[in-house]
């Protein structure tokens, strides 16, 4: 068991005093002594771990503090977790003489991997939960209905957000009450208008894009979203800060950006990180200051999640570029250094108000901006996620990423004429030639035009020379031939835009 795990469920709000009140450096030593334990304990107890140890001609007993463990080889999926017998992969090699819930990744870049989860997951993950409940949505102070729209089967998604509200309502006695709709737009709307002026405030907890999908259906069935208290939990995926004011705006709450958040949670680990109203403050800020965001992000065509997490439930090792991730947890699967395969990075929260005090903008400024609770202001590090490079096309030998589109065609104008959603495909024509193909789902009340095919043809080339640097230079060499052919369709067309699951934004 994680060795802070009992005494935070014992005493919540006198860890969200700690939170507030120790120094960065205070959890960041916290947690190489969680991601030091967890080593030593794996290595004793974990049959898959010793062989792997083994076989790179490590002794476990070599490793004598946190510093020496960063020469340590990182393990992954194909290294570790399908080398070895999944009995061997959990702790004392017992897989029968658990109780498990088990959980499948979605397959998007391969095979499904099935993880076991043990109950200690979900309990840590309800701390998280009930944090972030307390200090962005007051569940303390106000009679809640939490929508759970995330996919229940064997995903993790929707029943790992059962479970954990379940335990913090159980747990601290709080007016909180849970629907589970899954991914079903019509049931998110009846919920809402069954139950919804019955609560002081409702949380509907589900992925970005099938969210602005039911908030125009409710429209549409004649929902003022406004005669109600709604706040947002996402998850899944990345989204732009002009969503993030979409759903605001549409919701009664423009700039109130506190009443939204968006996870970093994996299968393989749970979640790990999540938007805080800080980190939500710092995003938008780099946004506007290109020389900030050039310091700390390296990709300027792809717009990362921003969160802060605690370092003693996730420890979060830099890669040796320092372009990837790294994680240790104790969990059903335990694993240390394990390599998330997603690009991004560590951010200390030192490091970040002292670059941004000698910027000219004062940290203290930025806690008096944001109208909220003393309770989340937290000195813990962040990490930042881009979207995966296996979510790209190859075009011409480069690659292509939906940030680019997403940000050319999800604009105010557009809002109520398409989704926002789109498939991208490059196949080749009857002359060999390549074709990216980029398939957009037409708003429920619109119809394909020329004139919408034009305009946004233009923003979409536009911003594929502006950003993407070997497409400009391809373009030049061969103008009018790389263009993106663009193809409209109805609203939830089953082909690319089935609805009741995740949208894939790249066909291979």
């Amino acid at each position: 068991m994680n060795p802070y795990l009992k005494k935070q469920l014992k005493n919540i709000n006198s860890y969200l005093e700690d939170l507030c009140v120790k120094k960065s450096s205070y959890w960041e030593e916290r947690g190489e002594i969680m991601a030091f334990k967890l080593f030593k304990d794996m290595a004793e107890r974990v049959p898959a771990y010793k062989k792997f140890l083994e076989e790179n001609n490590i002794d476990p007993k070599n490793i004598k503090t946190f510093k020496d463990t960063i020469f340590l080889p990182t393990i992954d999926k194909d290294n570790y977790l399908r080398k070895y017998e999944l009995k061997d992969l959990c702790w004392d090699g017992e897989l029968d003489k658990n109780s498990w819930v088990i959980a499948s990744t979605s397959g998007s870049t391969g095979e499904p991997f099935y993880f076991p989860r043990i109950n200690e997951q979900d309990l840590l993950y309800s701390i998280t939960a009930e944090l972030y409940l307390l200090t962005n949505f007051n569940i303390d102070k106000k009679s809640t209905l939490y929508i759970n729209a995330f996919p229940m089967g064997p995903w993790i998604g929707g029943l790992f957000t059962y479970q954990a509200i379940k335990h913090v309502a159980d747990r601290g006695g709080y007016n909180i009450s849970t629907i589970t709709t899954s991914i079903d737009k019509r049931e998110i709307i009846k919920a809402v208008k069954k139950f919804g002026k019955m609560f002081d405030q409702i949380i509907i907890g589900s992925y970005a894009p099938f969210l602005k999908d039911t908030l125009e259906d409710g429209i549409n069935q004649g929902i003022n979203w406004k005669e109600y208290d709604i706040k947002f939990i996402f998850s899944a995926e990345g989204f732009s800060e002009i969503f993030r004011d979409y759903v605001l705006e549409n919701t009664g709450h423009p700039g109130c950006f506190e009443r939204t958040l968006n996870h970093y949670g994996t299968v393989d680990l749970g979640t790990m990180a999540y938007e805080t109203p800080l980190s939500i403050k710092v995003r938008r800020i780099l946004l506007k200051h290109p020389k900030l965001y050039r310091h700390f992000f390296w990709q300027n065509t792809k717009l990362p999640t921003l969160c802060q997490y605690i370092p003693e439930h996730f420890y979060f090792h830099k890669s040796i570029d320092n372009k990837g991730l790294l994680c240790s947890s104790y969990s059903g699967l335990p694993l240390f250094r394990y390599d998330l395969k997603d690009s991004g990075g560590i951010i200390r929260y030192d490091e970040l108000k002292n670059y941004f005090n000698s910027s000219n903008i004062l940290f203290k400024d930025i806690f008096r901006d944001i109208h909220i609770p003393k309770r989340s202001k937290w000195r813990l590090p962040f990490v930042f996620i881009f979207e995966r490079s296996d979510f790209s096309v190859s075009y011409y030998a480069f690659q292509i990423y939906p940030e680019t589109i997403k940000r050319a065609i999800q604009i105010k104008s557009m809002e109520h004429r398409i989704t926002g959603k789109f498939t991208m495909v490059v196949n080749y024509d009857e002359n060999n030639n390549q074709k990216l193909f980029i398939h957009i789902e037409l708003a429920s009340t619109e119809l394909p035009s020329s004139e919408l095919d034009v305009v946004l043809s233009k923003r979409i080339l536009k911003s594929l020379i502006s950003e993407n640097s070997e497409f400009r230079k391809t373009y030049k060499e061969k103008p009018g031939k790389i263009n993106p052919v663009l193809i409209f369709h109805k609203y939830e067309d089953i082909k690319y835009f089935k609805p009741g699951i995740k949208q894939k934004w790249v066909q291979k």
